[in-house]
This record gives structure tokens, C-alpha cells and sequence, in this order.
């Protein structure tokens, strides 16, 4: 029975002992890593094709299908494909930057376009410049989503990059360690690394949400000002 489920003591103990070396905290910074790294470019990738396709209707045209296959196709089927295009270490990294970059992207192409028009007609009106324009107007309206986009897509970023580790199995990972513990039935093993991918999501998601509390906070004051 032991093979097939371990008991909550054994679990809590076999984490203890695993957090007591150093292997744990280097294969940990390692995941950490390398979905922070994807989350990040996926958020600066977002951003500034939101920007581009905002400001051109035809480069919309020519992004917003390949986003659409991005968001529909299956994770497992883009991990397949990256294990042939790069190293096995590049995609835990590329696969969480895909999954972040969709939802970055939709976000605030859509919030931009439900600027209030009635704002953009009167700061024309008083002569504003366009960088004005981008400050008062465009940075409050669209604000709100993008910190929205922000807190959502970590959750999407970090399960994706466990997934792609658990598939490619790249050197001092969590996923690694995962796969190792289902090969050669190391149910404590297993059990432990799942409670320790629980946390770190649940600190991950923390992390990001006061970071955005502290962008959001920055932002008020700045309005107030």
C-alpha cells in the first residue's frame, strides 16, 4: 500500500529531510528560475505587442490568429515540439513565457480599445501631446486589467513550467525530481515534491500579487499627485 499512497507523517518528514540539504534548495532556485525568467519575458513580450497591434490595425490582423493557436493548442503539444527545437534546459522557460504571453496581450489590446473615447476626444481638444495623452489617459485605463492579467497568468506560468520539466526533465529541477520519484516508485518521494510545487505556487502567486500591490499603490499616489 505504501507503493500506492504515503501517509501525511511520512510525506511531512520525507519534506523536512529534503529541505535539509542542498540539493532541494538547488534544484528549487532552478525552477524558481527559470519560470520567473518565462513569466517576466512573457509579460515584456505582451506588452509591447500590445503596443504594436494597438497602434496598427494590420499588425492585429497578422497576431491575433497565431495568439488564438497559442491559447488552443494543448501545452503538451508545444513542450513535444520545443524538446526538438532547443535544449532541454530552454524549455520549462519558453513554454511558461508562452503561456503568459496570450493573456498579457488580450488583456491589454482590449482595455486599450475600451479607452473612453469621450477622454481622448477632449484631451485632443486641449491640445495634449500624444505622450500626455499616453500618461493621463491610457496608463489609468489600462492599469487596472494589466495588474489583472498580471496575478492571473502566474498560476498559468508555473503549472506550464512544471509540466514542461516533468517532460523534458532538464538537470536540478523539480520536474526532474517528480519524474524520478514516479519511475522508480518513490511514493513519499512524489508526494513531497507535490506538497513542495503547492507551496512554491501558492509563494510564486504571493509574490507577484504584492509586487503588483506595490505598482498599483505607486500608481495612485502618482494620480493623487
Amino acid at each position: 500500500m505504501s507503493v500506492l499512497i504515503a501517509s501525511p507523517a511520512v510525506v511531512a518528514k520525507r519534506i523536512v529531510q529534503l529541505m535539509g540539504t542542498a540539493d532541494f534548495w538547488v534544484k528549487t532556485f532552478y525552477s524558481l528560475f527559470g519560470i520567473m525568467k518565462g513569466y517576466l519575458l512573457g509579460v515584456l513580450a505582451g506588452v509591447l505587442l500590445a503596443v504594436l497591434t494597438s497602434v496598427s490595425k494590420a499588425l492585429y490582423s497578422f497576431f491575433k490568429p497565431m495568439l488564438t493557436v497559442i491559447k488552443t493548442t494543448p501545452v503538451v503539444s508545444f513542450i513535444i515540439l520545443a524538446l526538438v527545437w532547443m535544449s532541454k534546459t530552454q524549455v520549462p522557460v519558453f513554454i511558461s513565457f508562452l503561456m503568459v504571453l496570450p493573456i498579457i496581450w488580450a488583456n491589454l489590446t482590449t482595455a486599450v480599445r475600451e479607452t473612453d473615447p469621450l477622454l481622448l476626444e477632449m484631451a485632443k481638444a486641449y491640445g495634449f501631446s500624444p505622450l500626455k495623452i499616453l500618461h493621463r489617459i491610457y496608463v489609468p485605463s489600462v492599469l487596472p486589467t494589466f495588474l489583472t492579467a498580471l496575478t492571473t497568468s502566474v498560476g498559468f506560468a508555473w503549472k506550464a513550467g512544471i509540466a514542461a520539466e516533468v517532460i523534458s526533465t532538464p538537470h536540478n529541477s523539480i520536474g526532474t525530481q517528480l519524474y524520478n520519484a514516479k519511475v522508480y516508485l518513490e511514493t513519499a518521494d512524489l508526494f513531497a515534491w507535490t506538497v513542495v510545487v503547492i507551496l512554491l505556487s501558492m509563494l510564486f502567486e504571493k509574490g507577484i500579487i504584492f509586487a503588483v500591490g506595490k505598482i498599483s499603490g505607486k500608481a495612485h499616489k502618482g494620480e493623487s499627485t
